[in-house]
């Protein structure tokens, strides 16, 4: 794990009556109507600011909202957002409508101890993905030292995630220090066996993912349509199913790795297969290499889930990301809300270490009723990712610099 300071030595090093802590935050939430449709965000850097808040300080956050493209524009404001935040850490909530300046400046200026004031998107200045010094320089003059709380924005080196960490101590916060304890208990140092969970649409867009876990773990599960590549690349039949043949190779060669490294490749020995893909469509379980021509991929099968199960029985810890079938779609979530609930009970149980992330698998074990029993369940998304593929964050890494 990166040797990042964490609110512990913040505490340790000075008072923070009066002090001024700039907090990166993830404020990226969805929105519906103008309100905001998930806090899930906002509930996990919520117990920072409310830390910081009781011991007194200043507490000012810095966040990006949406795609404005380097300049002000109203539908992308915080200000909603900010609304939002005040129940969730139960202190005044002001907000300013600039991040730098002397309206940031003014708004700092007039805060009373134990406050928070949120700062207008910093994605309203080009210098914030341009990871610019002079507008990072600009924001770190609004705070006495920064908190990056947003793990989720960690893979990108932007003025308000790296470039400010040049100019003030820099600390990480709850939220993050728990993310990083979480993916080194995965990865880093994981307890053995570890099974990796790979599902999702196309191989294409995970080949970093894959090359990087065949290393790390002792046995791969993957799932999803990109299953049927690797099926079809050891010559099965996938019928209609969604497949890549350009990545047959690529595929082979990962398996090629995998076998080298020791690393079991776990894929589908039954599926579900139906001629459409729709809820409710005429579906039937076969064999993985007898999948008809008409017909196409869209579940793992209960031979396969009970195989998982008893890979479940002997691994010490499982990282998962993607699912193993089209679960937006039933009957096609049955593998996936079986294998999730048999993780969340042996994690409920103490008997495993499980760490998930990505969008739709957050979906997925949320439909199970899964998530909450998980040890981790990670919103970061592409940072998560990122991660996953063995990539260095450069928002975690600004955290460990001297």
């Amino acid at each position: 794990m990166s040797a990042h300071k964490t609110l512990d030595d913040l505490f340790t090093a000075v008072g923070l009556n009066g002090l001024r802590v700039l907090v990166r935050a993830d404020l990226n939430v969805p929105m519906q109507d103008g309100k905001v449709s998930d806090a899930t965000r906002i509930e996990r850097v919520a117990p920072t600011l409310t830390e910081l808040a009781s011991r007194g300080a200043k507490v000012i956050v810095l966040s990006h909202f949406g795609r404005p493209k380097g300049a002000p524009d109203a539908k992308y404001s915080l200000k909603p957002v900010a609304d939002a935040l005040a129940p969730f850490v139960g202190v005044d909530v002001g907000f300013a409508n600039d991040c730098i300046g002397e309206t940031a400046q003014k708004a700092a200026d007039a805060m009373k101890p134990g406050t928070v004031l949120v700062l207008e998107n910093t994605r309203f200045h080009a210098g914030e993905e341009n990871n610019d010094a002079g507008f990072a320089a600009e924001l770190a003059k609004i705070g006495n030292v920064y908190i990056n709380d947003a793990f989720s924005c960690a893979h990108r080196a932007h003025a308000s995630t790296e470039g400010i960490t040049h100019f003030l101590p820099s600390y990480a916060g709850r939220a993050m220090e728990a993310e990083l304890a979480a993916l080194d208990a995965a990865l880093g140092n994981p307890k053995r066996p570890v099974v990796a969970i790979v599902g999702g649409a196309k191989v294409s867009t995970k080949i970093a993912l894959l090359g990087n876990l065949v290393k790390k773990v002792d046995a791969l599960v993957i799932g999803g349509g990109m299953a049927n590549t690797f099926l079809a690349a050891q010559g099965k039949k996938v019928g209609k199913s969604l497949c890549e043949p350009d990545l047959f190779d690529t595929a082979r060669h990962i398996l090629a790795n995998a076998r080298a490294a020791n690393c079991d490749v776990v894929l589908p020995t039954d599926v579900v297969v139906a001629a459409e893909f729709k809820a409710g469509a005429a579906s039937k379980t076969v064999k993985a290499d007898e999948v008809p021509d008409d017909m196409m991929i869209l579940d793992v099968g209960p031979d396969t889930v009970t195989h998982l199960a008893a890979r479940f029985e002997t691994a010490k810890t499982v990282v998962w990301n993607g699912p193993l079938g089209a679960f937006e779609v039933p009957p096609f979530d049955r593998g996936t809300v079986e294998a999730a609930r048999i993780v969340a009970m042996r994690s409920k149980q103490g008997e495993l270490v499980s760490v998930a992330g990505g969008g739709d698998t957050v979906a997925a074990l949320n439909e199970a009723g899964a998530a909450d029993d998980f040890t981790y369940v990670s919103a970061a998304g592409g940072a998560f990712l990122e991660w996953m593929e063995g990539i260095e964050l450069p928002g975690v890494a600004a955290l460990s610099r001297k």
